[in-house]
């Protein structure tokens, strides 16, 4: 399962992230990692963003940032 196809409240447990260095980099700078737990606490109209909670820090991700991040939901 895709962390964009969560909704709002859904709980997951991160298991890959299929992206490139760089942004693997962006996102473990930020918490977002393998093994982590997340929360999703919102989503913009169409999904574009969404807003997700990974140990204690919020963040934003897009659409196409989302879609990469594999998820196990809790």
């Amino acid at each position: 399962m895709r962390l964009d196809e969560l909704h709002k409240g859904d709980r997951a447990e991160i298991v890959k992230i299929h992206a490139d260095k760089a942004l693997k980099d962006r996102l473990a700078s930020f918490g977002v990692m393998r093994g982590e737990e997340l929360t999703v606490k919102g989503c913009s109209i169409a999904k574009q963003t969404m807003e997700v909670e990974v140990g204690g820090t919020l963040l934003a991700l897009r659409k196409e940032e989302a879609e990469k991040i594999e998820v196990q939901k809790l």
